[in-house]
């Protein structure tokens, strides 16, 4: 075992992949998490993935994520679809995305929406006029992606204290309520609670939370739905899923300012109205619901997240606007491998705000800003 130690704050998809990273490379790692593993933003998360990004950066990055979901055998393939009505705006934009991410290598191609309803019949496209499909795409069960790596983690020599609050100290040290932690180094995944974590410290992380709401439906008819894709509404801005007997179905987001733990998790009556009024009209066949919850998510004044080192010896990733479990695989061991020595992720250095930049709520498919990705 290497004499270096490292001490990881935050049990879900991030934390726990750049712990196994660390751990097969002979690092002491010790892990801590509030609460239980995955019971933050990456439990709440939809686990849909996709490499469909305009920018290159990204574009590798979430391929490389859905080569080793596949390789865990947790992936459930399925295409991304993402589609407008009649408006100029978004219909121009999601042409100018399709042409980005074809010069970013992306097996992405606009598709006439008949073509879209024949090949997935539970999938209302009468009202649609343009229509894109995601090949290299699927969904993952968060939880079993948790308990999979968790597992290999544990195996791997790495010791998780769960139940545990800590905070970062302005030594780079971790506090908990046992006492004081040295590491050679420290690398906070906290989610929204991250900058709780890092207050006693001089970096204060360039990010802002927003809530989001998610629902399951199924059929009221037979309990099942099927024919129906991963999806995206850019002209409503809400996202889909086919699950084993339904459609997880969500956005409603909102931008939240209180304590992270303070926030509301059970769903808006408006926001269960209006998704299911939504789920009616766009999938074929009657919907109930069986479970809806909110969660938070970060987001940063450029929409890219902050991944890397912000202070000697504290590292950070967070801010990934909803994005952090698609690429959760491939940012982990980036993250681990930029402790150990390599080189940073360009563009996602944590240090590059200076404080002062606002941070809006992220909005969905719009022509003006080509890298802007959906939900």
């Amino acid at each position: 075992m290497s004499s270096q130690t490292i001490g990881v704050v935050g049990g879900g998809a991030v934390g726990l992949t750049a712990s196994l990273e660390l751990a097969r490379r002979d690092v002491a790692v010790t892990l801590f998490e509030q609460g239980r593993l995955g019971s933050g933003a990456t439990g709440r998360a939809a686990g849909i993935c996709y490499d469909a990004y305009v920018d290159q950066r990204d574009a590798e990055i979430a391929a490389r994520s859905l080569d080793r979901f596949r390789e865990l055998g947790v992936l459930t393939e399925q295409p991304y679809v993402w589609f407008a009505r009649a408006d100029d705006e978004v219909a121009a934009a999601i042409e100018s995305h399709v042409d980005g991410m074809q010069r970013a290598g992306r097996d992405v191609s606009l598709v006439e929406p008949a073509a879209v309803s024949e090949r997935f019949p539970g999938l209302v496209t009468d009202d649609v006029t343009t229509a894109a499909i995601a090949r290299n795409a699927g969904y993952v069960d968060t939880t079993e992606y948790v308990e999979l790596v968790a597992a290999r983690a544990a195996d791997a020599g790495v010791s998780i204290e769960t139940q545990t609050p800590v905070t970062v100290t302005e030594q780079g040290t971790i506090q908990t309520a046992d006492g004081s932690h040295s590491f050679d180094a420290v690398l906070v995944t906290a989610g929204a609670g991250t900058v709780d974590v890092l207050e006693a410290t001089e970096f204060d992380p360039a990010v802002r939370c927003y809530r989001t709401q998610v629902l399951v439906a199924n059929s009221a008819e037979s309990g099942t739905i099927g024919g129906v894709p991963m999806f995206y509404d850019a002209s409503e801005e809400w996202y889909g899923r086919p699950t084993a007997d339904g459609v997880l179905a969500g956005d409603g987001s909102e931008l939240y300012a209180g304590p992270p733990a303070d926030y509301e998790r059970e769903t808006d009556a408006s926001f269960r109205t209006e998704r299911m009024a939504a789920l009616e009209q766009r999938i074929d066949g009657l919907v109930e619901i069986s479970d809806a919850w909110a969660g938070l998510c970060t987001a940063t004044p450029d929409r890219d997240p902050l991944v890397g080192e912000c202070l000697p010896g504290l590292y950070v990733a967070t801010g990934f606007c909803g994005h952090g479990f698609m690429r959760s695989p491939a940012i982990g061991a980036a993250i681990a491998e930029q402790i150990l020595g390599g080189d940073p992720i360009a563009g996602f250095e944590p240090t590059r705000f200076d404080g002062t930049e606002s941070i809006e709520l992220p909005v969905g498919v719009t022509e003006s800003d080509a890298e802007q990705q959906f939900e």
